[in-house]
């Protein structure tokens, strides 16, 4: 009776201490149904068993995106758990190392504590996902901790945006003083609970100051690009007194964000430190060279090299691709997973030709009608994009897309979702300019990758751009040029 004791103290308070937080609602509906759940699983679970050593991870999911919560240890699929009517769930882990975990729903993620025994309550609504997101129950003061050490990074980065003006030493000063706060944080923490293993100790610590320590790798590029100028800041060596201690190599945090972020903020910064220019094919070269030399573990290497290249791609905007990138990728990644992914997008990018009119292929409305693209675009300029909720948030797309029918009125706006359900769409955004692919449509040769691609095609539907990208800066000149055209 040892877990339902201690379940259900902590689960009894739940109402209390979600009324009491200021980022989310103040009531937390149906926690008795969940609650019950709790009591019927651990009394069946740890029926006869003096001590339980399970691991309960549960909770209540506001605006569900999918019909389950996935749990991940370095991006490995640990556990799923569905939700029921209520879009609550709760799942038992019998055996369970102490660590760090994210969990996906939708295409939403974010990291999660655990150790042997928690029992661990999370509350959520998908429309403001980690704003909303709070824990409850044994193992919850650790999880609120990181939770509000990501979202106080987050309001950070927008302040130093305006601290990259600032010359090196007067920007260092900036960096001391929220340094200070964030180890006092940590120090104060540490001392009050003893109980706490080092390998927390180690997350927390890295989740609180890393973070910091990406916006020192990034000053010199972004304090460049602020001020206009091309040279590099002559910095010293003390700027950086932060390497001293951190390694590249630590593949047990390489899923977590604030050290993989950390990592390629480093790199990239070594990489311009050397005068290659960032935008240059060069770059990204000597970059993915970086990461092989840098990184040890071979699966945290390939998922960097593959990111960086599509990445670097989608900055462009354009289906040029450059050869030599496109080799030196295929030299270091062992991935042949990925690998074919890279093929088959430089594949996709030779399939439209620019300068000729498009050639006709359907697409399916939601009330699943087949719909010609010719007779859809016919004497309208036209914006026709293509995307993966794998690959691409959805409100993201909504707010890029509301902008720019907005701000481009007489262009059409055309979204076609590549994969996955069919019945899932944009919500945020007109249904009437949505479709999707079936596996048949003529579109599907030209998105073998299933990767996003928008293609822009003037008013006599003559293709002007066969791969711009949405998530590039250089879609709004390239739209605005369409307009004006």
């Amino acid at each position: 009776m040892l877990c339902f004791n201690k379940l259900l103290t902590s689960f009894t308070k739940l109402d209390m201490y979600f009324c009491g937080r200021m980022r989310v609602y103040s009531k937390f509906s149906q926690s008795i149904t969940l609650l019950i759940l709790v009591i019927i699983t651990v009394l069946l679970g740890c029926n006869n068993a003096p001590v339980c050593n399970s691991t309960y991870f549960g909770g209540k999911i506001i605006n569900p995106k999918s019909n389950c919560i996935i749990l991940f240890e370095n991006e490995i699929p640990v556990d799923t758990f569905y939700l029921d009517k209520n879009n609550t769930f709760l799942g038992e882990i019998p055996t369970l190392q102490e660590g760090l975990f994210n969990f996906k729903h939708g295409n939403e993620q974010q990291y999660i504590y655990l150790e042997p025994k928690d029992s661990l309550l999370i509350r959520l609504n998908t429309w403001n996902f980690d704003e909303t997101l709070v824990f409850s129950g044994i193992g919850a003061e650790r999880n609120n901790l990181l939770i509000d050490s990501f979202l106080e990074s987050e309001k950070e980065r927008k302040i130093f945006y305006e601290y990259y003006d600032l010359p090196p030493s007067e920007f260092s000063t900036k960096v001391a003083q929220v340094e200070k706060v964030k180890l006092d944080r940590y120090n104060n923490y540490i001392k009050s609970h003893p109980e706490e293993s080092d390998k927390f100790n180690n997350i927390l610590k890295t989740a609180l100051t890393f973070p910091l320590y990406s916006k020192i790798e990034n000053y010199p590029l972004a304090h460049s690009a602020r001020i206009n100028d091309n040279e590099h800041s002559n910095i010293s060596e003390n700027f950086y007194k932060h390497r001293e201690y951190i390694s590249l190599d630590n593949d047990s945090l390489m899923f977590f964000y604030a050290y993989r972020d950390y990592v390629l903020s480093n790199l990239y910064n070594k990489v311009n430190s050397l005068g290659y220019d960032l935008n240059s094919d060069e770059f990204t070269v000597n970059l993915l060279k970086a990461i092989s030399t840098e990184l040890n573990d071979e699966n945290s290497k390939n998922s960097m090299l593959r990111k960086i290249f599509i990445r670097h791609f989608y900055w462009k905007s354009s289906r040029n691709i450059n050869k030599n990138i496109v080799n030196t990728y295929l030299d270091l990644s062992t991935n042949l997973q990925d690998k074919k992914l890279i093929a088959n997008l430089t594949s996709d990018v030779k399939k439209i030709e620019e300068g000729v009119v498009i050639n006709n292929f359907n697409i399916i409305d939601y009330n699943k009608s087949p719909k010609s693209i010719k007779k859809l675009i016919k004497n309208q300029k036209s914006v026709l994009y293509f995307w993966n909720p794998e690959y691409l948030g959805k409100d993201f797309i909504a707010s890029r897309i509301k902008y720019l029918s907005k701000k481009y009125p007489d262009l059409k706006f055309i979204g076609v979702k590549i994969a996955g359900n069919n019945k899932d769409r944009i919500l945020k955004l007109d249904i009437k300019s949505q479709y999707y692919l079936e596996s048949s449509s003529k579109a599907s040769s030209f998105l073998t990758s299933k990767l996003p691609r928008t293609i822009l095609i003037n008013k006599k539907g003559v293709v002007i751009n066969s791969y711009a990208s949405l998530s590039s800066r250089n879609i709004f000149n390239q739209i605005e040029e369409l307009a004006n055209n």
